[in-house]
């Protein structure tokens, strides 16, 4: 691996070499600072293993829980070289690496998982709907649409609503378009609307359009995969959202038969398999009605810990965030069994009131076997700051329980 250059990080001494740890255990490098970086800290201390997380401020949600934390950006090539210089492994707590940095890191020996070219097909929905189809895997009609006359060919064809997404970037709703007809299909609308998230000129490069799927739920399959090959999942989930955004993970999916379980598990795991990804893999379904009962579509990627997977913290014998952990590493991946017959996660989303400790205090005092992970992150109405897990056997009770307590953390009690 190559060395960075002296660097003015104060944790790399002035003749260019990084501190390593000395006692024959890795050092896992994050480029990302955010809540999935955060929650790989816990475990990483039961693996005896290092995390080095580049951080964009000091007050990012890792960044507070991690001491080696050098601050620098996903698009910045000597900050993200530093990182893998003092680390054995690089990983991401997100997507949003640009592709001459990751081909840059790549020539220098770096050891990045996922690879950047299984990463890719996270990373662009065009790219991950075209190689999906052609490696034969369920997904919802689809085309690239460079015009408008391109997006109402679609609509005409195809039927309305369409689906319009950008390419790169979105997420929680982000970047997501709902059009009901072709009169919603104007010219320089879909400009706008693609710059205003970061894809400025999406109609010169190409937005993808999408059936809008009558699905009955939203399903999600979390895997892991290691570089030796050995792949595990978890049970299949059901997700819960909301204005584009999860607000409720039911663990397994209720009323799911082994068969339909069996088929989703095998499609994530064939898709970690083809694409070779290393790490978890997070598999967003449409669960429709087929000829011959439930069928599935693939909705969305994430090769990274998912926020469908969180309730493997608490609900899990592994959670997302060790197996990911051990899967960069090459380790021999952990069970995912479930701890009990059901596991309910719900996000916390950001309210008006930011003191939010009084708040918890009530809540622990309530609930004892409530799980509540906050991420220290600023409170900002809409923002996603936590989540709460309730187990046991009563899934409407958990449901309850824990929309109770994601509600009071809003302050929202009465919503």
């Amino acid at each position: 691996m190559s060395q960075a250059p002296p660097s003015s990080d104060p944790l790399t001494p002035s003749n260019g070499r990084p501190e390593r740890s000395t006692d024959g255990f890795p050092v896992v490098g994050i480029v990302g600072a955010g809540q999935l970086a955060r929650m790989c800290q816990p475990p990483a201390v039961g693996l005896s293993t290092t995390l080095s997380v580049l951080a964009g401020a000091p007050d990012e949600s890792a960044a507070l829980v991690i001491p080696d934390a050098p601050i620098g950006s996903a698009d910045d090539l000597d900050a993200i070289r530093r990182l893998a210089a003092r680390s054995d492994v690089v990983t991401f707590d997100h997507e949003h690496v640009p592709g001459d940095v990751l081909a840059a890191l790549e020539r220098d020996g770096v050891s990045l998982h996922p690879t950047p070219a299984a990463l890719r097909f996270a990373q662009d929905k065009i790219a991950m709907r075209r190689r999906l189809t052609e490696l034969g895997f369920p997904c919802p009609r689809w085309a690239v649409a460079r015009t408008v006359g391109d997006v109402v060919d679609f609509g005409e064809s195809t039927g309305w609503p369409v689906i319009a997404k950008t390419p790169r970037g979105g997420y929680d709703g982000k970047g997501v378009r709902r059009l009901p007809d072709a009169a919603a299909v104007q010219e320089g609308a879909l400009d706008d609307w693609a710059a205003a998230v970061g894809e400025p000129g999406p109609l010169a490069d190409g937005i993808l359009v999408e059936e809008a799927v009558p699905f009955v739920r939203e399903l999600a399959a979390v895997v892991a995969r290691n570089p030796s090959g050995e792949t595990a999942a978890w049970p299949i989930v059901e997700t819960v959202q909301a204005d584009g955004i999860c607000t409720e993970v039911l663990a397994p999916a209720p009323d799911l038969s082994s068969a339909a379980s069996r088929a989703a598990t095998e499609t994530a795991v064939g898709i970690a398999e083809t694409l070779g990804v290393t790490g978890v893999l997070a598999v967003e379904l449409f669960e429709v009605v087929g000829d011959d009962g439930p069928a599935y579509l693939v909705n969305e990627l994430a090769m990274r810990p998912h926020n469908s997977g969180h309730w493997t913290i608490d609900g899990a014998v592994t959670s997302q965030f060790e197996q990911h952990l051990r899967a960069v590493l090459d380790l021999p991946l952990g069970s995912t069994e479930p701890r009990s017959r059901w596991t309910v996660m719900a996000n916390v989303l950001g309210g008006e009131d930011d003191d939010l400790y009084p708040v918890l205090r009530r809540l622990l005092a309530d609930d004892r076997a409530l799980r509540v992970h906050l991420y220290g992150k600023q409170v900002r109405p809409g923002r996603k700051i936590g989540h709460v897990t309730v187990c046991g056997d009563d899934l409407a009770q958990l449901r309850t329980r824990a929309r109770r307590a994601a509600d009071h953390l809003r302050g929202a009690p009465d919503r």
